[in-house]
C-alpha cells in the first residue's frame, strides 16, 4: 500500500506518517541534492549514491536524480564561502538533501559547521533531528551482555535552538579582562513542536515509552521551561510512558540500563552528546544515521552520517558506509518509499552478518569491499 494511500503507516523509526508530520507526495522521481563535503564525506557519499542507483534499478518502481554540489572547505579556501549566495533557494528546488560531511583542520570547526551545516539546518526549519540507534546484526556493543534487541532507541533532538541558537560575542578580545557570552534560546514553540514530534515517534513505536533529559536542577530558566512544556504535551498522548532524567544520570542509565529506554527526547546539545554515546554503545559511530527533519515538509529535509569528516582515514579507503546506507534508507522513508527503505536496510544487515564489515566494527573490509557486498545482495532481491 502506498504511504499515499496508507497515512498511518508507521516506518522503522516509529514516527508515523500523520499530524504533526505532514504526509510525503509520491513521485515517479525525487530530485536529490548531494553534498559530499569534506574528509570522508565524498568516500561514503559516493558509495551511497552507487547504493542507490542499483537499488532504484532495481527494484523499477521510483527514480533518484542526484545533483552534486562542490559546498566543502575547499570551494571556503578558493571563495571565502562554504556555498554561493543563493543556496537556500538552490536547495529548496530538491525533495531531499544527502550530506557527507564538513570540517578540516585548515578551518576553525565553529567556522565550518556554522559555515555550512547549520546555514542549511536553521534556515530551512530542519527542526526535528532524529537519530535512531540499534545493534545491527554482526556488530558487537561494548556492553557486557547486551544483545540486539536490549539497545533499540530513536534519540530526538531540537535542531533550531537553544545551545546552538548562536546568540552571543565577545568582548575586549585577547585582555585578560575578556568577556564571552554564549545564549541558550529556548522558546514555547520550539520545545512544544518537538516535544509533540517525539511523542509521536513514541506513540507509534511498539513500547509506547518517551524519556526526556534536561538539568533543569541546575538551569533553573529555560530547562525549567523545557520540563513544563514536555509535561503539558505529554497529556496529548496518555498511551505513552513518559519519564524525566537529569543528563548526566541519563549517561549513566543508557550504560547501565540500556533495555528501560526507546524514545529519548533532549535539547541541542545534550542530543548531540548522547546521540555519541548511544552510537558507540551500539557498536560504532561509523553505523549511526541523522535525519534533519522539516515535518510541514515546506522546505526539503537532510540526511547525514554521524560520524563527521574523520579526516585521519581519509584517502585511505577505510571509511565505514554503513551510516551512510543507514541515512540513505532514512532519506527513502521520509519520501514515502518505506519499501525501499526496508529493502536497503535488509541487505545492509545481512551484508554485516556476514561480517563484512570495516575495521571499527572488528572487520577487515574497507569501504569498497562492504559496498560491493551490499551491491551483491541488491541483485538478489
Amino acid at each position: 500500500m502506498s504511504a499515499a494511500n496508507d497515512t498511518n503507516r508507521t516506518t522503522t523509526n516509529g514516527y508515523r506518517i500523520n499530524s504533526p508530520i505532514s504526509p510525503p507526495t509520491p513521485k515517479s522521481s525525487y530530485k536529490i541534492a548531494s553534498i559530499p563535503g569534506d574528509g570522508i564525506g565524498p568516500e561514503v557519499i559516493a558509495a551511497a549514491v552507487e547504493i542507490l542507483k542499483a537499488l532504484t534499478k532495481k527494484l523499477s518502481t521510483f527514480e533518484l536524480e542526484f545533483t552534486e554540489f562542490d559546498w566543502g572547505t575547499e570551494r571556503f579556501m578558493k571563495t571565502g564561502s562554504y556555498t554561493p549566495e543563493d543556496y537556500l533557494e538552490v536547495l529548496r528546488e530538491f525533495d531531499a538533501i544527502l550530506f557527507g560531511s564538513v570540517g578540516s583542520p585548515s578551518v576553525p570547526d565553529h567556522i565550518s559547521l556554522w559555515g555550512l551545516r547549520l546555514a542549511i539546518c536553521q534556515p530551512l526549519q530542519q527542526y526535528a533531528n532524529v537519530r535512531p540507534t540499534r545493534i545491527l546484526p554482526g556488530t558487537k556493543s561494548p556492553l557486557a551482555n547486551c544483545q540486539p534487541g536490549d539497545l533499540d532507541w530513536v534519540i530526538v533532538r531540537e535542531n533550531s535552538e537553544g545551545e546552538y541558537a548562536g546568540q552571543g560575542g565577545r568582548s575586549h578580545v585577547g585582555c585578560d579582562h575578556e568577556v564571552a557570552t554564549e545564549l541558550s534560546i529556548f522558546t514555547r514553540t520550539g520545545v512544544r513542536r518537538i516535544a509533540h514530534f517525539a511523542f509521536n515517534v513514541a506513540q507509534n513505536r511498539p513500547r509506547k515509552m518517551l524519556t526526556y533529559v534536561t538539568k533543569s536542577n541546575a538551569q533553573r530558566n529555560g530547562m525549567v521551561m523545557w520540563d513544563e512544556v514536555v509535561q503539558e504535551v505529554a497529556k496529548d498522548y496518555p498511551d505513552v510512558s513518559v519519564d524525566h532524567m537529569l543528563v548526566d544520570a541519563m549517561t549513566v542509565r543508557m550504560v547501565l540500563n540500556p533495555r528501560s529506554l526507546d524514545t529519548i527526547l533532549a535539547t541541542n546539545l545534550h542530543a548531540d552528546i548522547l546521540s555519541d554515546l548511544a552510537a558507540a554503545l551500539a557498536g560504532s559511530i561509523g553505523i549511526a544515521p541523522t535525519a534533519n527533519l522539516d515535518p510541514t515538509r515546506k522546505n526539503p529535509s537532510m540526511f547525514e552520517p554521524i560520524h563527521g569528516s574523520a579526516f585521519d582515514i581519509t584517502g585511505l579507503g577505510l571509511a565505514n558506509p554503513v551510516a551512510t546506507f543507514w541515512t540513505a534508507s532514512e532519506m527513502l522513508h521520509w519520501l514515502g518509499e518505506s519499501e525501499a527503505a526496508i529493502s536497503l536496510m535488509d541487505v545492509v544487515e545481512k551484508t554485516c552478518a556476514a561480517g563484512i564489515v570495516t575495521k571499527d566494527l572488528g572487520g577487515k573490509a574497507g569501504t569498497k569491499q562492504v559496498t560491493e557486498a551490499v551491491l551483491g545482495e541488491i541483485l538478489k532481491l
